[in-house]
């Protein structure tokens, strides 16, 4: 990130923390527009249209695919995130990036990360309140239920819930791809 990415990004998080609690004469839009500017400033590279609609934060080498939405995501951490096209999350989602390392040598941590790399495919779903942690790939079509904590790989398709997630059952493939093919995306 560039000296003058860092300092406006400075200057817009100061605006967004200045004006969070107050009500804008225009509805909610301002700070959907400022929360979004954020995020295409955080961004190694961004896609079409995104949209940052619930409280979010942004930290880490973030790759985000084209007409992803974002209503309460904090994504922590120095590692990489590569979000695919049509993602969605609920509220008070977290993507955890970064532990300390406990086998170093102090207890109970030492002062070394160990940085994880998170892949979510396309048009994936997070419920509200999903967490996911460590080296993590999440297969496209994929729904998350809320309050999940996905720490495995998820295959495709795949609906996944509980702690930690595990296989509640699968989408229809046939249907998927077909409304995919079409092009209907919400």
């Amino acid at each position: 990130m560039s000296v003058i990415n860092i300092i406006i990004l400075k200057i817009v998080r100061a605006i967004y923390f200045r004006y969070c609690s107050f009500k804008w004469k225009y509805g909610r839009w301002p700070m959907i527009w400022v929360r979004t500017l954020i995020l295409i400033l955080v961004a190694k590279k961004i896609g079409k249209k995104p949209f940052v609609g619930g409280p979010s934060f942004f930290m880490g080498e973030l790759y985000i695919g084209d007409y992803c939405n974002f209503n309460g995501m904090k994504i922590i951490g120095d590692g990489k995130v590569t979000i695919g096209n049509y993602f969605h999350s609920g509220i008070e989602c977290m993507i955890i990036t970064q532990n300390h390392r406990y086998e170093g040598t102090e207890i109970p941590y030492d002062s070394e990360f160990e940085y994880k790399n998170v892949t979510i495919g396309d048009c994936v779903w997070f419920g509200n309140r999903v967490t996911v942690v460590n080296d993590v790939n999440i297969g496209e079509g994929a729904i998350i239920a809320a309050g999940s904590v996905v720490c495995h790989d998820v295959p495709a398709c795949a609906i996944v819930g509980g702690n930690p997630a595990k296989v509640i059952k699968y989408r229809d493939k046939e249907h998927y791809y077909k409304l995919k093919a079409e092009g209907k995306f919400h």
